[in-house]
């Protein structure tokens, strides 16, 4: 099967995009794995899990195309026995074959997901009862490994309020035979030709967000959304062909659900692990991304920024190893650093990476996935802005090493068709280069709002852009109306995104705006004693102004009795870089500090949570 010839289809001759009415994702699905079937790809292997349970080398479990589609149809047909079409499907599991089994399985039975995780996971209880009873997801999708926790997570409800829980792996494949394609299920077609609404544009599956800047919402991401959002990654990245995804991302996320199913969707190779046993041994992965598989595959990977720092750390490369053959990293969904990029590119540039790979990207689930990523030749790029400048609302270059410094990665050009510009909050008028302002976007991908919250929706997902610039404007060919207000700051210099922080965590102290990831870069930077990634810094309500408290976690070899020595050092370095004093500064065990569901630290969370013990 040629793949670019079957994604250019969705493509016009001016590079628009323009999906059938009635495409959805397992349509999708279907219609490439029987293409590849004709073609005689039907025993290709597709998907290998590496299972780091029994073995510290690794047990790999590989599925071809025709056994992944079994199981896809299998769990279908068991949904279809105890379901109905349209109903949530919420899936409780960590990283396996199973989940991917239990997602495509979803929308192949016509029914809307809801990628959750396994209730073992430490500290997101609460996060998973109010994503439960949001969603109300009748039915449960687990595995062998996972659904012990998902019974005891349920056991304190009464018999009738229990969902019903489906181990997918228990599923045999001779259920596979009793799947109906609800596109050729006539009572599916005729309400079809009764609804307003086309298949494109019906809810795929619910997105919850990670609870880090709000109460978690359901985001409704449709067929056309998702759709959309894959091709523009597909021509912006520049994807080669034939390529291998290797992957440890969590499923639960949008971009690990997300990169995952189209991988599979498209019959492309996956080497997949869990974010568990990458953490554990680094090296997992990085051997995985130089192993030559398949020949000549062009092989590529998708992080967060703390994974290039544990790669260089605890996953350099050998001597025999060759990394030439990796064709991008797209690094997302938390800041990238100057100091992990820099690390990463020098280590690996040394066994053959070409660090042109590296591309810093920005995007959220409101937007199905990615919204910018690096286009030209020049990446990764490091500017550094004036602190002074940022705190005024301008993002003014200055040489690295200079006084008030500090280092931002670009995210690169908006991923077209897709229109995105910098406007004033207050507003609503586009800003011109070099000023900083909440990033908006507007197109196909963007997703179709909030489950069952229509306030929060018209805030986020509807709104109307203000004055627009009089010479270059960014917004030229979009509507006024219809404009995702993404809650982040950033700038744009020289055709490139920076992002600078979030419009709901800027810290305001006497009329100054700090971002607080620039503080908690700080607080690092100033002792030892600080857990590498585990800083939250955030403001309270003072007499007169707000007032700054920083909370962080000891490091694992650090002893309680040098904490009040740290603090005096973080206070002093605070005080010197940002010209701000520290109302508390707090020492807390390893791993104590509140995280979303997908790791990164939850300021707000921490925020609510440091207020209520005031």
């Amino acid at each position: 099967m040629d793949l670019n010839s079957a994604l250019r289809q969705f493509f016009t001759e001016t590079g628009d995009i323009q999906l059938p009415p009635q495409l959805t994702l397992a349509g999708l699905s279907e219609l490439m794995y029987q293409a590849d079937v004709a073609a005689g790809g039907g025993e290709r292997p597709c998907m290998t899990f590496w299972d780091y349970s029994a073995d510290s080398a690794g047990e790999a479990r590989t599925f071809n195309r025709t056994q992944v589609n079994t199981r896809i149809k299998a769990v279908a047909a068991r949904l279809q026995q105890v379901g109905s079409r349209g109903g949530r499907v919420a899936i409780l599991a960590g990283n396996s074959p199973e989940y991917i089994f239990s997602f495509l399985g979803a929308l192949y039975a016509g029914m809307v997901p809801v990628p959750l995780y396994d209730p073992n996971e430490p500290g997101h209880g609460e996060h998973l009862k109010a994503v439960l009873g949001d969603s109300q997801a009748q039915i449960v999708l687990t595995n062998r490994s996972s659904a012990a926790a998902v019974r005891r997570h349920f056991a304190e409800k009464p018999a009738t309020e229990r969902p019903r829980i489906v181990s997918v792996d228990a599923l045999p494949d001779t259920l596979a035979a009793s799947y109906v394609n609800p596109a050729t299920d006539p009572q599916v077609q005729q309400e079809l030709a009764q609804s307003s609404t086309m298949p494109v544009d019906t809810t795929a599956f619910l997105q919850y967000t990670s609870g880090s800047t709000r109460t978690p919402a359901g985001v409704r991401l449709t067929n056309r959304s998702i759709v959309t959002n894959v091709l523009q990654i597909f021509v912006a990245n520049q994807l080669k062909t034939p390529l291998r995804l290797v992957t440890w991302l969590p499923l639960h996320h949008d971009m690990g659900i997300i990169l995952a199913s189209f991988v599979t969707i498209l019959g492309l190779p996956m080497e997949m692990m869990t974010p568990r046993d990458f953490i554990q041994h680094p090296s997992r992965w990085t051997n995985q991304l130089a192993a030559r598989k398949g020949g000549d595959v062009d092989t590529y990977g998708v992080v967060p920024n703390f994974a290039l720092e544990l790669a260089v750390r605890y996953g350099a490369p050998t001597e025999d190893q060759d990394f030439s053959n990796v064709a991008g990293i797209i690094i997302g969904s938390e800041p990238v650093s100057e100091s992990a990029v820099k690390n990463f590119s020098e280590v690996f540039g040394a066994a053959g990476l070409d660090t042109s790979v590296l591309r810093p990207s920005y995007g959220l689930a409101e937007a199905s996935l990615m919204v910018t990523t690096p286009q030209t030749p020049n990446r990764p790029l490091i500017k550094h802005f004036d602190r002074a400048e940022l705190e005024a609302g301008r993002a003014t270059e200055v040489a690295a090493g200079a006084d008030n410094a500090v280092p931002y990665i670009a995210n690169g050009q908006v991923v077209r068709p897709q229109a995105l510009t910098i406007v004033d909050p207050e507003t609503k008028a586009e800003v011109v280069d070099g000023v900083v302002g909440e990033i908006w976007a507007h197109g196909q991908n963007i997703a179709a709002g909030y489950l069952d919250r229509p306030e929060d929706t018209a805030k986020t997902f509807n709104q109307t852009l203000g004055e627009r610039l009089a010479d270059g404007t960014r917004a030229a060919g979009a509507p006024d109306e219809g404009w995702l207000a993404t809650g982040d700051l950033g700038s744009i210099i020289d055709g490139e995104l920076y992002i600078t922080g979030r419009l709901k965590d800027l810290i305001v102290i006497a009329g100054r705006n700090h971002y607080p990831q620039d503080i908690e870069a700080t607080v690092q930077e100033a002792s030892e004693h600080v857990r590498a990634d585990s800083v939250a810094a955030f403001a309270v309500p003072g007499e007169d102004v707000e007032k700054l408290v920083i909370l962080l976690e000891r490091a694992d070899s650090a002893d309680p009795s040098g904490d009040q020595e740290a603090i005096e050092d973080i206070r002093a370095a605070v005080n010197r870089v940002h010209g701000v004093n520290t109302h508390d500064i707090r020492v807390q065990a390893p791993m104590s500090i509140a995280r979303s569901s997908s790791g990164k630290i939850a300021r707000r969370v921490n925020q609510k949570a440091y207020l209520s013990e005031s």
